[in-house]
């Protein structure tokens, strides 16, 4: 519930990185599967430029039920986040980002959503006193109990990644989990 003293302005990045659930710490893109879903050159033509060498990060002690293994990337006008976790049991994971995406919309962004079998996709756009926070495409797709996901973060809408550019790459990861 969102109490009248909170400004919705602050619960925007909450709602963007809902799914980085925990402090992550560094560790070497070599070991991280999510940095194994897909190549630069997969990414690249999508976020329309050159990414920055992956980085790895652990999100989670590995022991609990918070785990993910989390890398990213950075292009010019864009941001590239690559997830793999396990699947929370009772569907925590979906009932997370489907806050998430609500909060959004309570915020005034305009939030498209779109299942595909396995494959949900999703888009915010900030309304426009929060463009600052950036534009999000991200695709998820839930296998063998574990969840991966692909999130591009554009700093404008023109750069903004489509649904339909994104949902080949998650089709792509769900073959390498």
């Amino acid at each position: 519930m969102i109490r009248p003293s909170t400004t919705l302005r602050s619960l925007l990045p909450a709602a963007l990185t809902l799914l980085s659930l925990a402090a992550p710490l560094p560790v070497l893109a070599a070991d991280n599967r999510a940095c194994k879903l897909l190549t630069p050159g997969e990414l690249e033509p999508v976020v329309g430029g050159k990414l920055s060498a992956f980085q790895g990060m652990d999100a989670g002690s590995g022991k609990g039920p918070v785990h993910a293994e989390i890398c990213s990337a950075a292009a010019p006008n864009a941001s590239v986040m690559l997830r793999l976790a396990k699947r929370a049991s009772g569907g925590g994971s979906a009932t997370a980002a489907s806050q998430g995406l609500e909060i959004a919309r309570k915020m005034g962004a305009t939030v498209d959503l779109k299942t595909f079998g396995p494959i949900t996709c999703s888009t915010i756009i900030p309304p426009k006193s929060m463009e600052q926070y950036g534009f999000n495409t991200t695709c998820s797709v839930v296998k063998t109990g574990e969840v991966a996901a692909v999130e591009v973060q554009a700093k404008s809408q023109k750069d903004m990644v489509s649904i339909e550019k994104l949902r080949p790459l998650a089709e792509k990861m769900s073959a390498r989990f």
